[in-house]
């Protein structure tokens, strides 16, 4: 039984531990903290996944001409 639900339902399975897992934060910590702890967990993701695709982790050139550009108004 439970293999069948890990062959065909793997990432039904996945995602409900997940939720699961983050429902508990939600009742420990509250619903900030828990959004703060994604945010921070995503930006992990990110940079993990850059890295394995051999980019660099912050692209600081881009980044500091898309904060030159969106600021530029206020000069």
């Amino acid at each position: 039984m439970w293999n069948e639900w890990l062959t065909n339902h793997k990432g039904k399975l996945i995602g409900a531990i997940i939720g699961i897992f983050f429902g508990f934060i939600y009742l420990i910590w509250g619903f900030w903290d828990m959004l703060i702890f994604a945010f921070i967990v995503f930006i992990g993701y990110y940079i993990g996944k850059r890295l394995d695709h051999k980019e660099p982790a912050v692209r600081a050139e881009h980044l500091w001409h898309w904060l030159t550009d969106r600021w530029r108004m206020f000069r």
